[in-house]
């Protein structure tokens, strides 16, 4: 659990300009405040919030590890190790002081849940992309229905014990796009997600970054562990996945990342993410 203290070591309690007080009180009764869930007494605490279209959550950390889960839509969480697109059938996991954002694909029902590091020791020290199968998904919906303080000993405390038994993680294959640190290839990289349609070759990418062809795949590989084929390819997937929670038809996703048609968008969406763009969004 190292990396779990060193970045709650580094965490300031992070003020949320988010929430006015008129809004902060809202779903079950409970407050939206992700602040107010930190130091409950309780190993679990659960928070329901339904957010818009390209809602924005800006960067910030907190002190107990996050279960991002959305039941519609697409959440787009970014840290310092790379971007990830979570669709609704699945859930991020951000550990305890991570500095993290997140950004809504469609209109999305987030419910998340707020661990403290004593009850999360057996879950991953890394972000991760977690399946929320079933019966998971039920106990994290009721979970945020029961009041903050809820009663450890009664019914409720055996919803959230049982929450805690579920939430053992089953990684999944997941939509990341890992961040390199060299400021060349990071603009390299922000130049691709905002033109994941165009045709980045090596030649290109390489004079783009001001390297050699063989210098870019070198140091392009050694700092995100993809070639830049691969990097490119998840790109678009990443941009794809965002537009189809937006409800955009698979025909014109297929466009706007570059591929001629929709049976060729995908035959490539199928082999990378083992199901077809329209099943994507379909609950496990």
């Amino acid at each position: 659990m190292a990396d779990f203290r060193r970045y709650a070591s580094n965490c300031r309690e992070c003020a949320n300009p988010e929430l006015g007080a008129a809004a902060k009180w809202a779903m079950y009764g409970k407050s939206e405040d992700r602040d107010d869930y930190q130091e409950v007494p309780r190993p679990v605490a659960a928070m329901a919030r339904d957010l818009p279209d390209g809602h924005h959550i800006p960067p910030h950390c907190h002190r107990r590890a996050q279960l991002i889960y959305g039941t519609t839509g697409a959440i787009t969480v970014v840290t310092g190790h790379g971007t990830w697109v979570v669709p609704a059938t699945r859930g991020a996991w951000v550990p305890p002081g991570l500095t993290h954002e997140m950004r809504c694909a469609g209109p999305v029902a987030m419910r998340t849940l707020y661990l403290d590091p004593a009850a999360a020791v057996a879950l991953p020290d890394v972000p991760t992309v977690v399946s929320v199968p079933p019966l998971l998904r039920e106990l994290i919906e009721e979970a945020t229905r029961l009041p903050v303080e809820y009663e450890a000993e009664g019914r409720d405390g055996h919803v959230m014990a049982l929450l805690l038994r579920e939430l053992t993680p089953h990684p999944v294959p997941a939509l990341h796009l890992p961040a390199p640190d060299s400021p060349r290839l990071a603009a390299l990289c922000d130049a691709v997600r905002r033109s994941p349609a165009d045709s980045w070759t090596t030649d290109r990418a390489a004079a783009f970054a001001h390297l050699s062809p063989r210098s870019l795949q070198r140091d392009f590989t050694a700092a995100t562990g993809m070639s830049l084929g691969r990097w490119v390819q998840q790109a678009r997937l990443v941009h794809a996945v965002t537009l189809l929670a937006r409800g955009s038809p698979v025909t014109a996703v297929a466009g706007a990342v570059g591929y001629a048609t929709p049976s060729a968008f995908t035959a490539m969406f199928r082999r990378a993410l083992g199901t077809t763009p329209r099943d994507y969004f379909a609950p496990s």
